[in-house]
Protein backbone atom coordinates (compact mmCIF):
# COMPACT_ATOMS: atom_id res chain seq x y z
CA UNK A 1 0.00 0.00 0.00
CA UNK A 2 1.31 3.49 -0.80
CA UNK A 3 2.32 5.97 1.83
CA UNK A 4 2.17 8.86 -0.99
CA UNK A 5 -0.31 11.50 0.29
CA UNK A 6 -3.58 11.78 -1.95
CA UNK A 7 -3.59 14.13 -4.73
CA UNK A 8 -6.80 17.34 -3.34
CA UNK A 9 -6.64 20.81 -4.40
CA UNK A 10 -5.43 23.71 -2.40
CA UNK A 11 -6.90 27.48 -2.91
CA UNK A 12 -5.34 30.38 -1.67
CA UNK A 13 -7.44 33.66 -1.87
CA UNK A 14 -6.32 37.13 -1.06
CA UNK A 15 -8.08 39.66 -2.07
CA UNK A 16 -5.49 42.57 -3.20
CA UNK A 17 -2.97 43.04 -5.79
CA UNK A 18 -0.22 43.77 -3.77
CA UNK A 19 -1.32 40.61 -1.49
CA UNK A 20 -1.47 38.77 -4.94
CA UNK A 21 2.13 40.25 -6.32
CA UNK A 22 3.71 38.78 -2.49
CA UNK A 23 2.46 35.36 -3.36
CA UNK A 24 3.11 35.59 -6.53
CA UNK A 25 6.51 36.61 -6.13
CA UNK A 26 7.75 34.76 -3.35
CA UNK A 27 7.21 31.33 -4.17
CA UNK A 28 6.40 30.87 -7.75
CA UNK A 29 5.65 26.99 -8.04
CA UNK A 30 1.90 27.13 -6.85
CA UNK A 31 0.73 31.06 -7.68
CA UNK A 32 -2.11 31.05 -10.46
CA UNK A 33 -3.67 34.48 -11.84
CA UNK A 34 -7.51 35.30 -10.39
CA UNK A 35 -9.08 32.08 -10.59
CA UNK A 36 -6.46 30.00 -12.88
CA UNK A 37 -4.94 26.81 -11.59
CA UNK A 38 -1.33 27.10 -11.09
CA UNK A 39 0.86 23.70 -11.13
CA UNK A 40 1.65 21.74 -7.67
CA UNK A 41 4.38 23.34 -6.53
CA UNK A 42 5.61 22.33 -2.83
CA UNK A 43 1.98 21.09 -2.62
CA UNK A 44 0.12 17.95 -1.84
CA UNK A 45 -1.83 18.67 -5.32
CA UNK A 46 -2.82 21.29 -7.87
CA UNK A 47 -2.92 25.01 -6.24
CA UNK A 48 -5.05 27.76 -6.95
CA UNK A 49 -3.95 31.68 -5.88
CA UNK A 50 -7.30 33.59 -6.25
CA UNK A 51 -7.45 37.23 -5.92
CA UNK A 52 -11.20 37.85 -4.78
CA UNK A 53 -10.88 41.75 -4.65
CA UNK A 54 -11.54 43.85 -1.91
CA UNK A 55 -14.07 43.49 0.94
CA UNK A 56 -16.36 40.44 2.43
CA UNK A 57 -19.21 40.35 -0.42
CA UNK A 58 -16.48 40.33 -3.11
CA UNK A 59 -14.30 37.38 -1.33
CA UNK A 60 -17.72 35.66 -0.89
CA UNK A 61 -18.89 35.93 -4.95
CA UNK A 62 -15.38 35.31 -6.26
CA UNK A 63 -14.77 32.15 -3.54
CA UNK A 64 -18.38 30.81 -4.30
CA UNK A 65 -17.78 30.60 -8.36
CA UNK A 66 -14.25 29.38 -7.97
CA UNK A 67 -15.32 26.20 -6.01
CA UNK A 68 -18.17 25.81 -8.23
CA UNK A 69 -15.46 24.79 -10.70
CA UNK A 70 -15.08 21.02 -10.80
CA UNK A 71 -11.52 21.04 -10.94
CA UNK A 72 -11.64 22.29 -7.26
CA UNK A 73 -13.63 20.28 -5.87
CA UNK A 74 -13.21 19.30 -2.29
CA UNK A 75 -10.27 21.67 -2.14
CA UNK A 76 -8.86 22.84 0.89
CA UNK A 77 -9.32 26.92 1.29
CA UNK A 78 -6.87 28.77 3.18
CA UNK A 79 -7.28 32.78 3.35
CA UNK A 80 -4.44 35.20 3.33
CA UNK A 81 -3.23 38.72 3.02
CA UNK A 82 -2.64 41.62 4.90
CA UNK A 83 -4.94 42.36 8.70
CA UNK A 84 -5.15 45.16 11.44
CA UNK A 85 -3.54 44.02 14.59
CA UNK A 86 -6.05 44.49 17.90
CA UNK A 87 -3.80 43.73 20.28
CA UNK A 88 -1.34 45.86 22.34
CA UNK A 89 1.77 44.51 21.17
CA UNK A 90 1.08 43.73 18.17
CA UNK A 91 3.99 45.22 15.39
CA UNK A 92 3.98 45.06 11.57
CA UNK A 93 5.25 41.62 10.01
CA UNK A 94 3.87 39.59 12.89
CA UNK A 95 1.81 36.75 11.74
CA UNK A 96 -2.02 35.74 12.73
CA UNK A 97 -3.29 32.38 12.91
CA UNK A 98 -6.66 32.31 12.85
CA UNK A 99 -8.28 29.66 15.61
CA UNK A 100 -11.85 30.87 13.82
CA UNK A 101 -13.20 33.47 11.67
CA UNK A 102 -16.42 35.15 12.58
CA UNK A 103 -18.54 37.95 11.25
CA UNK A 104 -22.43 38.61 11.97
CA UNK A 105 -23.11 35.61 9.09
CA UNK A 106 -21.50 32.86 10.98
CA UNK A 107 -18.55 31.41 13.28
CA UNK A 108 -15.64 29.33 11.22
CA UNK A 109 -13.59 26.71 12.91
CA UNK A 110 -10.43 26.40 11.41
CA UNK A 111 -8.09 23.25 10.71
CA UNK A 112 -4.57 21.85 11.76
CA UNK A 113 -4.30 25.83 13.58
CA UNK A 114 -0.95 24.02 15.69
CA UNK A 115 0.81 22.58 12.43
CA UNK A 116 0.54 26.40 10.75
CA UNK A 117 1.85 27.81 13.77
CA UNK A 118 4.84 25.11 13.71
CA UNK A 119 5.42 25.58 9.78
CA UNK A 120 5.08 30.10 9.80
CA UNK A 121 7.88 29.90 12.53
CA UNK A 122 10.40 28.24 10.28
CA UNK A 123 9.22 30.01 7.12
CA UNK A 124 9.97 33.10 8.75
CA UNK A 125 12.12 32.39 11.12
CA UNK A 126 11.94 36.05 14.08
CA UNK A 127 8.14 36.78 13.57
CA UNK A 128 6.14 36.68 16.03
CA UNK A 129 2.92 34.38 15.47
CA UNK A 130 -0.32 35.42 17.51
CA UNK A 131 -3.14 32.76 17.73
CA UNK A 132 -6.83 33.32 18.14
CA UNK A 133 -10.06 34.64 16.70
CA UNK A 134 -10.09 36.57 13.41
CA UNK A 135 -13.05 38.83 13.23
CA UNK A 136 -14.35 40.47 9.78
CA UNK A 137 -15.19 43.86 8.74
CA UNK A 138 -16.55 45.41 6.01
CA UNK A 139 -14.64 48.67 5.91
CA UNK A 140 -11.12 49.49 7.25
CA UNK A 141 -11.02 49.18 11.26
CA UNK A 142 -9.23 52.51 12.71
CA UNK A 143 -8.97 54.15 16.13
CA UNK A 144 -11.77 53.33 19.37
CA UNK A 145 -12.90 50.35 16.59
CA UNK A 146 -10.33 48.64 17.21
CA UNK A 147 -10.83 48.27 20.75
CA UNK A 148 -13.84 47.27 20.86
CA UNK A 149 -13.18 44.81 18.23
CA UNK A 150 -10.48 43.18 20.84
CA UNK A 151 -13.14 43.78 23.92
CA UNK A 152 -15.05 40.64 21.92
CA UNK A 153 -11.78 38.39 22.00
CA UNK A 154 -10.55 39.24 18.71
CA UNK A 155 -6.79 39.57 18.07
CA UNK A 156 -7.17 40.99 14.51
CA UNK A 157 -9.66 42.00 12.02
CA UNK A 158 -9.61 41.97 7.78
CA UNK A 159 -12.35 42.32 5.36
CA UNK A 160 -12.57 39.03 3.62
CA UNK A 161 -10.92 35.92 5.49
CA UNK A 162 -14.27 35.50 7.64
CA UNK A 163 -16.83 35.86 4.14
CA UNK A 164 -13.98 33.45 2.32
CA UNK A 165 -13.98 30.76 5.34
CA UNK A 166 -17.72 30.61 5.43
CA UNK A 167 -18.47 30.48 1.57
CA UNK A 168 -15.98 27.71 1.35
CA UNK A 169 -17.85 25.84 4.00
CA UNK A 170 -21.18 26.80 2.98
CA UNK A 171 -19.94 24.92 -0.87
CA UNK A 172 -19.20 21.46 0.89
CA UNK A 173 -16.94 20.35 3.86
CA UNK A 174 -13.67 20.66 3.63
CA UNK A 175 -10.75 22.08 5.65
CA UNK A 176 -9.96 25.58 6.09
CA UNK A 177 -7.65 28.24 7.77
CA UNK A 178 -6.60 31.95 7.89
CA UNK A 179 -3.20 33.15 8.03
CA UNK A 180 -2.54 37.07 7.88
CA UNK A 181 0.37 39.05 8.33
CA UNK A 182 -0.14 42.17 10.53
CA UNK A 183 0.31 45.28 8.61
CA UNK A 184 -0.72 48.15 11.23
CA UNK A 185 -1.56 47.53 14.44
CA UNK A 186 -2.88 50.15 17.49
CA UNK A 187 0.44 51.70 17.53
CA UNK A 188 1.70 51.64 14.40
CA UNK A 189 -1.24 52.84 12.19
CA UNK A 190 -0.57 52.72 8.43
CA UNK A 191 -1.70 55.64 6.33
CA UNK A 192 -1.56 53.36 3.53
CA UNK A 193 0.53 49.89 1.97
CA UNK A 194 3.75 50.33 0.70
CA UNK A 195 4.46 53.61 1.69
CA UNK A 196 5.89 53.12 5.21
CA UNK A 197 8.17 50.92 6.85
CA UNK A 198 5.56 48.40 8.01
CA UNK A 199 3.90 47.68 5.06
CA UNK A 200 7.33 46.83 3.21
CA UNK A 201 7.65 44.64 6.49
CA UNK A 202 4.86 43.06 5.97
CA UNK A 203 4.85 42.18 1.92
CA UNK A 204 8.28 41.28 2.65
CA UNK A 205 6.87 38.12 5.59
CA UNK A 206 3.52 37.37 3.10
CA UNK A 207 6.14 36.80 0.12
CA UNK A 208 7.38 33.73 3.03
CA UNK A 209 4.79 31.87 3.84
CA UNK A 210 3.77 29.36 0.94
CA UNK A 211 6.00 26.89 1.98
CA UNK A 212 4.34 26.59 5.21
CA UNK A 213 0.70 26.88 3.37
CA UNK A 214 2.08 23.42 1.61
CA UNK A 215 3.44 21.68 4.63
CA UNK A 216 0.08 22.39 6.03
CA UNK A 217 -2.30 21.22 2.93
CA UNK A 218 0.41 18.17 2.60
CA UNK A 219 -0.65 17.23 6.26
CA UNK A 220 -4.01 16.88 5.64
CA UNK A 221 -3.76 14.42 2.89
CA UNK A 222 -1.85 11.86 4.79
CA UNK A 223 -3.54 8.69 6.56
CA UNK A 224 -5.15 9.29 9.74
CA UNK A 225 -4.04 6.96 12.69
Amino acid sequence: MSTEPATAPLLIACALGIEHLALRTGERGGAGGRGGAGGRGGAGGPVTVLRTGMGPRAAERAVTEALANPALDGAAVLATGFCAGLAPGMHPGDLVVAEETRDPDGTVPCVETDLLVKELVRAVPGRTVHTGPLTGSDHVVRGHERSDLLATGAIAVDMESAATLLSAVRAGERPVAAVRVVVDAPQHELVRIGTVRGGISAFRVLRSVLPAFYEWHRSLLLPRR
